[in-house]
């Protein structure tokens, strides 16, 4: 039992949910989540391919799901069509509990043409605004590149990267709405994160799942590491 009121799980696709799905196993998503042990609240990154499991998950551990906040609208992170699979996400969330779904402003168009939900459930968020899931603060970073409205989340330590950064290498720029060049500047912006920050990758793509800033600067290429 820990006396830290930060609630954090990282849950890999294919192991700790959705086991009997041969495209979550595939894609090694990772979902997050984040809240506030005492007040029992609160939110999912990324919620995908079976949500039901990642809700029953978190109120198994006596908290409950208030929002989910989105890093960026491909599929494989908050649903939609892709390679020819339906992949359930923040719409199938909505049925379960009616919770507001936080996104960069740049980001919803995007996830508005990916997915079932409405804008009336959207909350729009720019660079540096704090959310509070009870007494706990998760500070947003536009990083665009991966997407135009990317982003990182900043909690107690932690860096949820989402597809900008993993511990080896950084997300595609070669899909609908990537920016080279804006990549470059996202890398360059995380790159000045305090060395002692675990980065929390939305992928599981090497063999660990978690790594230091400073490490991961030693042995990503993108930093002229490895």
């Amino acid at each position: 039992m820990t006396d830290s009121p930060l609630y954090f799980r990282q849950l890999l696709s294919g192991r700790d949910f959705a086991a009997n799905d041969p495209l979550a196993d595939q894609m090694v998503n990772f979902v997050y989540a984040i809240g506030d042990r005492r007040s029992g609240v609160c939110v999912l990154v990324d919620p995908a391919y079976s949500v039901d499991e990642l809700v029953d998950a978190v109120e198994a551990d006596g908290m409950s799901v208030t929002g989910a906040l989105a890093t960026h609208y491909h599929p494989d992170h908050v649903g939609g069509s892709m390679m020819g699979h339906t992949i359930e996400g923040i719409d199938r969330l909505l049925g379960r509990v009616d919770v507001p779904v936080h996104c960069n402003n740049e980001e919803i168009e995007w996830i508005l043409k990916s997915t079932t939900v409405d804008d009336t459930h959207l909350v729009g968020h720019d660079s540096g605004d704090v959310l509070a899931v009870g007494d706990i603060d998760i500070t947003m970073m536009h990083t665009p590149g991966h997407t135009p409205g990317s982003q990182c989340f900043l909690v107690d330590g932690r860096l949820v990267a989402g597809d900008t950064l993993f511990l080896e290498g950084c997300g595609r720029t070669d899909l609908p709405g990537s920016d080279p060049a804006k990549m470059s500047e996202s890398l360059a912006r995380l790159a000045k994160v305090p060395d002692d920050t675990i980065l929390f990758p939305g992928h599981r793509y090497s063999f660990a799942s978690s790594a230091t800033m400073e490490a991961v600067k030693e042995m990503n290429f993108v930093y002229g590491g490895g």
